[in-house]
């Protein structure tokens, strides 16, 4: 058997995806949690087979999950299942470590058979997805993103630099960059640009 845990904060997807899971002879959900820091505690009490993960969730992110998982629970491998159709977002997800990358709308089927080869030690990754994924690269650094990602909420100059522990001269530095990097106007602009290709 393989054995699943699933990371979704939507209950009525994390039942479907845990009943729909469920008919599949060879699979078996072990739990699920609503946010990544439930899906992190659970992962380690549980030590799952597959970890199958949204990208966006409360308090910690399917990404930095994966990444986690990665460094610290090597046996265990990461599928994302995301609405999040984005180049970008595959990218990260490939660089943090997770095997498999599928879209919400596909198949049940298809789902079970990537779970099924990401466990076998292949990789399942939406074809389309994958060639769009290297048309444009993320230029953004780990530190653009995060000040990027905290001006995109309307967050001041100083209280971005309050929330990372930077000055205000060092997060307008990182602001200008990521917006002489992205040819925007603004930091809005900016953070939009980022957020559609998938960088945020």
């Amino acid at each position: 058997m393989i054995r699943i845990l699933l990371a979704e904060d939507q209950a009525l997807v994390l039942g479907a995806l845990t009943a729909l899971l469920s008919l599949e002879d060879d699979l078996e959900v072990v739990g699920g949690a609503p946010d990544g820091e439930a899906a992190w505690e659970r992962a380690l009490a549980l030590k799952p087979d597959v970890l199958v993960t949204d990208i966006e969730m409360p308090r910690v992110s399917g990404l930095d999950l994966a990444a986690r998982v990665a460094r610290e629970l090597p046996g265990t491998r990461v599928v994302i299942v995301t609405t999040f159709g984005r180049g970008g977002y595959l990218r990260r997800a490939l660089d943090v470590g997770a095997r498999g990358y599928l879209l919400k709308d596909a198949p049940a089927s298809e789902l079970a058979d990537a779970i099924r080869r990401v466990h076998a030690g292949g990789r399942a990754i939406d074809p389309q997805l994958a060639a769009e994924a290297w048309g444009d690269s993320d230029p953004l650094t780990d530190r653009e993103r995060q000040v990027l990602r905290a001006a995109e909420g309307g967050a001041s100059t100083a209280a971005i630099a309050a929330t990372l522990g930077l000055s205000e001269g060092t997060v307008r530095n990182y602001l200008s960059e990521a917006i002489g990097k992205l040819g925007a106007e603004t930091r809005v602009e900016a953070a939009r640009t980022a957020r559609e290709k998938g960088w945020l």
